[in-house]
């Protein structure tokens, strides 16, 4: 009996060991942080972030119709308050291009800007739209993209006055949508379940199942073009360049972690960076091959739920309660060859 005891006292001690593993992370540690925590004056749900005319002048917006301006590149943002009839917006998208920018909101909003943000204007929008404004894109003078919650996108080319449809059916509610720069979407659907896709040129979105029984939390563009995804229980996977209907072998940058991707942008050709739940980090500078992370920026308490890259200099990661990371190329590996 006494035996017995110490067998099962030696198997709950080795599964205590193996448990307490699991959290354990052997994805080595980047060399240099090379990100800034910026100091933001709200605690509103920041949403999205895009500059003007040059890389010192942008904008980011949120819930609570937040809306922060910074004229040094975003070391340091004012706020500003709109003259609008309800303060409870929530601003979800802003663009420029130029000194032209937009910022698309709910329920049903859109503001309009020709001066670089000095003064915004607000567009009217027919209540028959389906669904509410969650992705804009300044496309050029006059010009500019606009899609909603449930995949409907339109098209204008005359400052906002009139709205053209590009697809003739929306795709319903969805969790994340991403534009390409050439003008394509991809959307995951609410739950994860499945997502769909659409380029310029079909009258409806293409629906595909999901390629694993995970939950899709968001998908976009590689580099090239094609796609990357991200799945419960830390999965990445990139389709196949060589055979776009096609994916790559899933891949976990971090094996056994409890905490969710979020967000995917490249910063390079080659160098990836992956946001996650709790200040995660991850970082490729091969395309994905290999991984590691930034332990430095675990100590953010916050999400990191997008990241974005204007050039390979200039980049941002936004985490809720108003957590602001900005990319400092000085303080960049100085050993990677992509710094």
């Amino acid at each position: 009996m006494q035996s017995i005891l110490k067998k099962w006292q030696s198997f709950v001690a080795a599964l205590i060991v193996v448990i307490a593993c699991i959290g354990c992370s052997s994805v080595p540690s980047i060399s240099n942080n090379p990100w800034q925590v910026i100091n933001v004056p709200t605690k509103s749900k920041l949403l999205d972030i895009s500059f003007a005319n040059n890389s010192q002048h942008g904008y980011l917006v949120g819930g609570n119709a937040t809306l922060l301006e910074t004229k040094d590149g975003g070391d340091t943002w004012q706020p500003l308050k709109l003259e609008l009839d309800d303060p409870r917006y929530r601003f979800n998208s802003v663009s420029f291009s130029g000194q032209e920018g937009w910022i698309a909101g709910e329920p049903s909003l859109l503001l309009h800007t020709t001066d670089e943000g000095k003064s915004w204007s607000r567009i009217a929008l027919s209540e028959k739209l389906p669904g509410s404004p969650i992705a804009i894109t300044a496309i050029g003078q006059n010009t500019a993209e606009m899609a909603t919650d449930i995949g409907a996108i339109y098209q204008t080319t005359d400052g906002g006055q009139n709205w053209k449809a590009n697809l003739d059916a929306a795709v319903g509610v969805v969790r994340t949508l991403e534009r390409s720069p050439d003008g394509k979407y991809i959307a995951v659907s609410a739950k994860g379940s499945f997502y769909s896709t659409w380029e310029p040129g079909q009258n409806a979105w293409q629906p595909h199942n999901r390629n694993s029984s995970r939950r899709l939390e968001n998908m976009g563009f590689t580099n090239d073009g094609q796609l990357w995804l991200l799945a419960r229980g830390g999965q990445v996977q990139f389709s196949d360049p060589t055979k776009p209907e096609e994916w790559l072998e899933v891949e976990y940058p971090e094996l056994s972690t409890s905490w969710g991707l979020l967000d995917l942008a490249y910063r390079t050709p080659d160098e990836i960076w992956i946001g996650g739940g709790s200040g995660n980090l991850l970082r490729s500078t091969d395309g994905g091959k290999t991984w590691e992370k930034d332990r430095d920026v675990e100590t953010v308490a916050a999400n990191l739920y997008k990241i974005v890259f204007f050039s390979p200099d200039q980049g941002f990661i936004i985490g809720d309660r108003g957590v602001l990371l900005k990319y400092n190329p000085k303080t960049a590996d100085p050993a990677d060859p992509a710094a």
